[in-house]
């Protein structure tokens, strides 16, 4: 198995400063790759084309770059273009988002999210591989537009890749199977080692050699002596996707929660957080959840947890860190690369 590191994106305070010394001493600890998130704050590529020029072999991975905001050309050229300043390090990982973000923000509509997804990736595909002009005919993208000045074009420039790594944020059944069916791997969220026989069934639906794909848990990971107070840190995160991400009717992550055993503790999460009683919903998150989905504790129990993880099949753990300052995020990548060691599970 091996380590990456989940940034997400930047908060309200622009908390960028100390993103490349983290990411560096990533790297020099051996990590993989790292992974940079985008919801309605900053953008994925942005960042990780900030961060290749700060780096020399860790990977970058959009965790995820949302389909919705982006024409699948658009995506084609970004890939490409990080892919080739970076030396052949990029990861493209690609979401749908959610109703409220889609609709909401980018002024598009969520319907058919799989579909497009499919036709998506189809187009990416394509541009990437530069065999000929490009040109598709789906439901939702047509190349060209019929009946219009437009002509088929193909990428003006020549990637170092062809076939760069496509990754799916999915968190439904159903969006597995398509990831298992059109990906090169999964990013996961809310990941427990005991539910992955779940998971992977609705992967391998999809017609993929799971030896051959990589599943991705982007896991909060603290380090600490006391379980508890390391499971407090990462409550107000569990939070915010029960209750918030999404509207009542369609919350992804709640549904996976309800699949997982905790379908009436998210609901209350969820009325709890849409009535604006965020310490209730905070309250209202249960602790053997957060414990279950995340890495904490000292480190002797964190080794104990990869190895689940590894077990489970996770092929790469990716740190989602909850810290107070720099310092603190350079211990915590340290305490988990010897976690790895002690736990012997490392590729």
């Amino acid at each position: 198995m091996r380590l990456g590191l989940n940034l997400r994106y930047l908060g309200p305070r622009n908390d960028h400063h100390n993103f490349p010394r983290l990411v560096r001493e990533a790297e020099r600890l051996g990590f993989s790759v790292v992974w940079v998130a985008e919801a309605f704050s900053s953008d994925a590529p942005s960042l990780l084309s900030w961060l290749a020029g700060q780096t020399a072999t860790i990977g970058l991975g959009s965790a995820a770059m949302q389909i919705s905001a982006r024409s699948p050309a658009m995506t084609a050229m970004t890939a490409a273009t990080i892919d080739t300043l970076s030396g052949g390090r990029f990861h493209l990982g690609l979401g749908v988002s959610g109703p409220q973000v889609v609709e909401g923000w980018h002024g598009t509509r969520f319907g058919k999210p799989l579909a497009r997804t499919r036709e998506y990736v189809d187009i990416v595909r394509q541009v990437l591989e530069g065999t000929g002009p490009v040109t598709y005919s789906g439901e939702h993208y047509r190349l060209p537009l019929p009946d219009g000045p437009g002509k088929a074009l193909r990428l003006g420039m020549r990637p170092v890749r062809a076939r760069l790594p496509i990754y799916l944020a999915a968190v439904g059944p159903k969006n597995l199977e398509l990831a298992g069916a059109i990906a090169d791997g999964w990013l996961a969220v809310f990941v427990d080692p005991e539910f992955m026989p779940e998971h992977r069934k609705h992967l391998t639906a999809g017609g993929v050699d799971l030896d051959t794909f990589d599943i991705v848990a982007n896991l909060p990971v603290v380090v600490g002596d006391g379980v508890a107070t390391c499971l407090d840190r990462v409550r107000s995160y569990a939070m915010q996707y029960l209750g918030g991400m999404g509207s009542r009717e369609q919350n992804f992550y709640g549904r996976l929660a309800t699949r997982m055993g905790y379908g009436d503790a998210a609901a209350e999460v969820q009325d709890c957080f849409l009535a604006g009683r965020m310490r209730d919903a905070a309250s209202a998150v249960p602790d053997e959840f957060v414990d279950r989905t995340s890495v904490l504790g000292p480190v002797d129990r964190v080794a104990d947890r990869l190895r689940a993880y590894a077990d489970a099949g996770v092929t790469t753990l990716s740190t989602i860190l909850f810290i107070r300052d720099a310092d603190e995020g350079v211990r915590t990548l340290q305490d988990v690369a010897t976690a790895l060691d002690k736990a012997g599970v490392g590729s």
